[in-house]
């Protein structure tokens, strides 16, 4: 039973893959960028991989499984804030990209920290 959901979800996920290649929505920004449908796939892409990002913080089965995964939606914030700096040329984007990864890297520290009963001072 896992197997066969495991190969209908990959099927499922490189077709949504493929079709934002192949077919991209309409993006967001309404400048003339030469790179501007490679920002736009960037985009979905990134919006794909952050609800896995979710289904694997609500349905994960350890506690470690979790953190990874808030950690691994944390990088992905902070591509959103590249995509965002790069398409409309305003560089705070990059400010609250660095403050967000700052602030992840300390958040997954210190659930470590709690997972392993350990305390701050060691």
């Amino acid at each position: 039973m896992k197997r066969t959901r495991w190969v209908i979800g990959s099927i499922f996920l490189t077709g949504l893959v493929i079709g934002i290649i192949v077919y991209p929505l309409p993006f967001l920004f309404f400048q003339e960028l030469p790179h501007l449908p490679f920002l736009g796939r960037a985009l979905y892409i990134l919006l794909l991989a952050a609800a896995m990002c979710l289904y694997r913080i609500n349905r994960g089965p350890t506690s470690a499984d979790r953190i990874v995964a808030v950690d691994i939606l944390g990088i992905l914030i902070v591509g959103f804030c590249a995509i965002l700096s790069i398409s409309t040329g305003r560089s705070w984007y990059m400010d609250i990209g660095i403050a967000w990864a700052l602030q992840s890297f300390i958040g997954t520290l210190a659930l470590a920290k709690y997972l392993e009963k350990k305390g701050f001072e060691e």
